[in-house]
């Protein structure tokens, strides 16, 4: 089984754009090494007593990415837990010192076309609803995270079959605790 007490790091955390399957994976990942799960958003949502796209409109971007910042770095400080960051946390330096410094990290790569079928009918992604070209604004949003992404300690491709990325990931962890 899996263990984090023999090295330097407290925790796990996915990272991904939005629709990469993070909650999805970790949810299960956390299950099967028996680790407290923690969602960024589902964070925010509940400090803050509104949705996502509520405190967009409302506030702005800004003031949702300091509460980001807040709630991430919190989370990023505790031990044994799977931790989904949200797509643009990354954006962050003291989000990904934090995540360099405390925790195993996991990108949850997907394709674009992927990602943008995976996304087209949802209507809880901020950054997609306020823009009149979704398929655009991913392709942006993507090219400006990848390089922070694609520092995680682990890639992954999530496009396809979730057990297969699961069993990958299981792997890559009881190969990381030796």
């Amino acid at each position: 089984m899996f263990n984090l007490k023999g090295n330097k790091k407290k925790n796990i955390c996915i990272m991904g754009l939005m629709g990469s399957g993070k909650t999805i994976i970790g949810r299960d990942l956390s299950k099967h090494l028996d680790f407290k799960f923690y969602d960024t958003d589902k964070e925010i949502e509940g400090k803050t007593h509104k949705n996502i796209n509520s405190i967009f409109k409302d506030e702005g971007e800004k003031y949702f990415r300091s509460i980001e910042e807040k709630i991430c770095l919190e989370l990023l400080d505790k031990r044994n837990c799977v931790i989904s960051l949200g797509g643009g946390s990354i954006i962050s330096d003291k989000i990904r010192k934090s995540i360099q410094n405390n925790s195993f990290s996991i990108y949850l790569q997907v394709k674009l076309n992927n990602l943008f079928n995976r996304l087209k009918s949802s209507s809880k992604r901020p950054l997609l609803n306020s823009s009149l070209n979704r398929e655009e604004t991913l392709k942006i949003l993507y090219n400006k995270r990848k390089k922070f992404y694609e520092k995680a300690d682990f890639i992954v491709n999530n496009d396809n079959d979730k057990s297969q990325v699961l069993e990958k990931i299981k792997s890559e962890l009881n190969s990381y605790a030796k």
